[in-house]
């Protein structure tokens, strides 16, 4: 099963996070499949790759809370709503 969540990058006390597309049975820093996203905690900046988020997600990927609250703030489940 694929999930989107969290990557841990940057450095100590100032991370930021990767949106990435993986495996259930891989660990938070292991091999991802996709990156298909980030998010800056510090600054509240976002950046999504949409159509790839809308592929794994309609591909059965499911995102973890973090993930689709983030994903909500950008407006997202809306366009998916709409098409």
């Amino acid at each position: 099963m694929v999930k989107l969540r969290l990557k841990r990058c940057g450095r100590k006390q100032r991370a930021i996070y990767r949106i990435v597309a993986i495996d259930v049975r891989s660990r938070r820093e292991g091999r991802y499949l996709r990156k298909v996203g980030f998010y800056d905690p510090i600054k509240n900046q976002t950046y999504s790759n949409v159509p790839a988020i809308l592929y794994f997600l309609e591909k059965g990927a499911q995102p973890t809370g973090t993930v689709y609250d983030i994903l909500r703030k950008a407006e997202l489940f809306q366009e998916r709503n709409s098409s």
